[in-house]
């Protein structure tokens, strides 16, 4: 795979605040990778330091191996972008501005553009100050997705949609992938990132605090198990492994990581199992283990 971005000791000072602390990542061709936060931690800092909108105060961030200040033109011409806040021209229609958007990027494909239009059900006859929120959305999207990009940046892509058109959103991405298309996703929607992303970037108050694939991360986060034995399972009280044990009767809860569970089997054994549950931590176990 080509590295496509790449991130490293990226910092930006708005006078004595510091958004963004040596951050760094990269993003592959045919990968999504997963940038999540909540507001203010510094993910649209790093969207616009990467469209070269600002510039960073230390640090480097390229893309195509092209520095994104520098070479913000020639980048702009392999790279679509889609905001979670859209505005757009009143006066002209949604088919209008989508295809004002196309010109823009130097090219139109009216078969893929009129196949998107129907995918994601919209009127381009109506004019955009008619649109919902969710309407400007799709427009956004819709000239995102008819481009022929190599870089895709999302931020916050799915805002004002309906559950229908976030799963059209996911199809579309998973093509881009299939396709060979690097992916940026910044979402606070852990779900859609979960279903899409093949790493993802935890950032904190500026800093990058976790990054890795799911399964990676997944290991720093604990297992929540449920078991119902034979006998009263006493002798879990006693491991240092297990984590918040409730026991009810016969029936035990508790949580434990994912390397502690040959100690926990034999444990159980004794007490001669008669069901064993055991549920993977989610993205937003993860998040939240960052943010509580």
């Amino acid at each position: 795979m080509a590295k496509i971005v790449e991130v490293s000791g990226l910092q930006k000072n708005f006078g004595k605040f510091q958004a963004l602390k040596n951050v760094s990542f990269e993003v592959n061709s045919g990968e999504v990778l997963g940038y999540i936060g909540p507001n203010g931690a510094g993910k649209s800092t790093t969207i616009r330091i990467l469209l070269g909108i600002i510039k960073a105060t230390k640090g480097k961030a390229q893309i195509f191996g092209k520095e994104v200040w520098q070479d913000s033109i020639e980048i702009h011409k392999k790279i679509a972008y889609v905001p979670g806040d859209v505005y757009l021209w009143p006066n002209l229609s949604g088919g209008e501005t989508i295809d004002l958007f196309l010109k823009l990027h130097g090219q139109i494909n009216k078969e893929k553009r009129d196949e998107l239009i129907k995918k994601f059900d919209l009127n381009p006859k109506k004019k955009v100050r008619s649109y919902s929120k969710g309407n400007r959305q799709k427009i956004a999207l819709i000239a995102a997705l008819a481009t022929e990009a190599e870089l895709y940046i999302f931020d916050e892509p799915t805002s004002g949609l309906d559950p229908l058109m976030e799963a059209i959103f996911q199809k579309e991405v998973e093509k881009l992938k299939i396709a060979g298309k690097a992916i940026i996703l910044s979402s606070h929607i852990l779900s859609e990132v979960e279903k899409l992303a093949d790493r993802v970037a935890v950032i904190r108050k500026g800093e990058i605090v976790e990054t890795g694939s799911l399964e990676d991360l997944r290991h720093l986060t604990r297992y929540q198990y449920k078991v119902i034995t034979e006998e009263v399972p006493h002798d879990l009280e006693k491991l240092a492994s297990v984590h918040d044990l409730q026991i009810i009767d016969r029936e035990a809860s508790f949580q434990a990581d994912s390397d502690s569970i040959d100690e926990i089997l034999k444990t159980l054994l004794q007490y001669r199992v008669h069901k064993l549950e055991s549920t993977p931590p989610t993205l937003e176990d993860l998040f939240m283990r960052h943010y509580q």
